[in-house]
Formats: structure tokens, sequence, C-alpha cells
């Protein structure tokens, strides 16, 4: 696109008060984790779930901030109470990243809690199909559309990378993004420049497992899962 036309999407979408326009003035994302009980702390060092869960948060940050996965504030949440998604609602946290989410509370939640986007899930359980199969997003708040739509192309990005096989190594190789004005630009590129695609976070975090170890979490490449996907995914109250 033409310069004068990306500055227009600028004047569109990162307009104050917006939650992408205040991350760029701040340079810095608020990121709540999520994490099971005993864990104190949430470091770039952190493995498995916790650690794929950090990864998403500091990818989310690389994409916002011009590749700089480090301006993230970690704030972690018990899994046990709904004080994660009090504080999106407030705006505390800009993200939520680690939170189940069930069927059950798909399409409602407390007034206190407030509307929830869901992205594409980056994380499934193990539970066998009868179940209530659980999953794993960023939760943003449901007012800001633009700003869910910029996270869910980032957790989309790690997956598109994926197939078609761009590594951390080829990140010039993800197209540039203009609909979120030109100080995004180069978010895709930034992104997996940080996390890699899909198999390097996973690996990065829970070590080379077999398809049949992964479960559900990886890419099947003739129309199964990998990943399942709930685009738009909305809780509101």
């Amino acid at each position: 696109k033409l310069d004068n036309e990306d500055d227009e999407y600028k004047d569109i979408y990162v307009t104050a008060g917006t939650t992408l326009h205040d991350i760029n003035e701040n340079r810095l994302l608020n990121c709540g984790v999520v994490v099971p009980d005993g864990v104190v702390r949430v470091t770039k060092l952190s493995r498995e779930f916790v650690g794929m869960t950090d990864d998403y948060c500091r990818t989310l940050a690389a994409a916002l901030l011009d590749g700089n996965y480090d301006r993230v504030n970690i704030t972690i949440f018990s899994q046990n109470d709904n004080s994660s998604f009090v504080a999106l609602n407030d705006g505390t946290i800009d993200v939520l990243a680690g939170g189940k989410v069930e069927k059950k509370h798909d399409f409602g939640s407390p007034p206190s809690i407030g509307g929830v986007h869901f992205s594409t899930p980056y994380f499934y359980g193990n539970e066998t199909a009868s179940d209530d199969v659980s999953f794993f997003s960023l939760a943003t708040r449901e007012d800001d559309v633009v700003f869910s739509s910029f996270v869910n192309c980032v957790v989309l990005a790690t997956i598109y990378a994926q197939e078609y096989d761009i590594t951390r190594r080829k990140s010039k190789q993800m197209p540039f993004v203009s609909i979120f004005g030109s100080d995004f630009k180069w978010a895709l590129r930034d992104a997996i420049a940080y996390s890699g695609n899909y198999d390097e976070t996973y690996r990065r975090n829970f070590g080379v497992l077999s398809e049949a170890e992964r479960g559900r979490n990886y890419l099947n490449e003739d129309g199964g899962p990998q990943i399942h996907s709930f685009p738009g995914l909305i809780t509101g109250n």
C-alpha cells in the first residue's frame, strides 16, 4: 500500500484510548498468566505449559513493540478463581494467557468479568473426544475488536509459519501486515523472529515428542486438528 494509505489505516485503528495505541505509546505490554497451584514466578526459563504460555506473551510483545519481546510485564494469577478475568476487564492487564476455557463458560460470564474474546487456541488438553475438551488461548476484552483481532492474528501467525515451513531463521518470509497501520507493518515478522513457528515454540518448552504424545497439539495437514480453531469465540455478560 502507499504510505498515505498506511497513515489512513493508522488514523482509523491506532487512536487514543485503544489498547493498540496505549501499548505503543507506553512501550509495554501487560500480560496476565494463569498458572497452576505452587507456581510463584514465570520467566523465560519456565518450561512446559507455563513456559509456552509465557512464550506467547513475549511473542505478542515482539509483534507489538518492534521485536522487543522483553517489554512485557507478567502478572501471575491462580487458576482457581476469576481474579484474572476481573483484572482483564478493569484494564489492569491488556491480555490474559493460560486461562482454561470450557464450553459451559463460552457464552456467559458474571457482570464483574464483562465480555471476553478468546483467540485461536495455542494448547489443548488430553481429554477424550467424549469429554469437554479444554483449550487455552489469549483472552482480550470484547469491547476492543481491533486489539482482539491483532492478538488472534499473532497466534495464527505461528501456525501459518509452520504450515509454510517458515522457521525463526526465515522470519523475513512472513508477510507484511498493513491493516493495523504502518507502526505494525513488521508485526508478524517480529513475532516469528522471536518465537519461531508453532513446532519450534512447542519443542522449546516440551522437548521432542511423538504426535501421539502431543495429542491435539500438532499441525495436521490432512484437515484434522492443528489446530482446532474457534474463531470469534466470545463470552459476554
